[in-house]
């Protein structure tokens, strides 16, 4: 099957039902994303399929095929980072960085929909994002900021 990561056509042989988490991670040595607990729970997965924020450990390989797959590594670089990543780095969101790439990913996808969200729709956008450091204030601001980045352009 192919899969389009990160704007790059992979041809893989695969398992059609093996998790999207285990393509990127063991099959195209992606290691952006993480796995936390295999049951779409905490968040730490999250990926962008056609800009959608999804858990990637409950996506089977053959149902992302044709779809647009970003991963945090796909987001930027470090020299021109998405205003998420660049928040993120400026706020010093993260302290053991595990759960971070999925935060980030659910935090971009939250703000393709909604530019300018309240706190409202950050609390509940990123419900489901676990973080065991308890960095939740820290992510509602950086959120705020990447809002506020984007908005200016």
């Amino acid at each position: 099957m192919k899969l389009n990561v990160n704007g790059t056509d992979h041809q893989i042989d695969v398992e059609d039902d093996m998790p999207l988490l285990w393509v990127l991670r063991d099959v195209l040595d992606i290691k952006g994303v993480k796995y936390g607990c295999g049951i779409a729970a905490c968040g730490a997965c999250t990926v962008h399929l056609n800009g959608d924020a999804v858990r990637s450990c409950q996506i089977a390989a053959a149902d992302a095929v044709g779809f647009e797959i970003t991963t945090i590594e796909g987001m930027g670089t470090p020299d021109t980072m998405h205003a998420v990543q660049s928040a993120w780095v400026d706020l010093q969101v993260a302290q053991c960085w595990y759960c971070q790439s999925g935060q980030m990913m659910q935090a971009a996808a939250l703000l393709q929909s909604i530019p300018r969200p309240t706190d409202a729709d950050i609390d509940d956008a990123m419900n489901g994002n676990l973080c065991r450091c308890g960095t939740y204030p820290r992510i509602r601001a950086a959120v705020k900021q990447a809002a506020d980045t984007l908005a200016k352009g």
